[in-house]
């Protein structure tokens, strides 16, 4: 593979790490947004 070549396949390797890093951290925010059920808020009390 020629130089040109290859910066283009780690650019575009980049590129899809970026996407994918954007993807988890769009899913963990969304997990970390979730309202606790009740039924665990129900349990958690009852450990007190």
């Amino acid at each position: 593979m020629k130089g040109g070549a290859a910066r283009k396949k780690r650019a575009a390797a980049a590129k899809d790490d970026g996407q994918v890093a954007n993807a988890l951290r769009s899913v963990y925010q969304r997990a970390v947004d979730e309202d606790i059920p009740a039924e665990m808020l129900d349990l958690l009390s009852k450990l007190d």
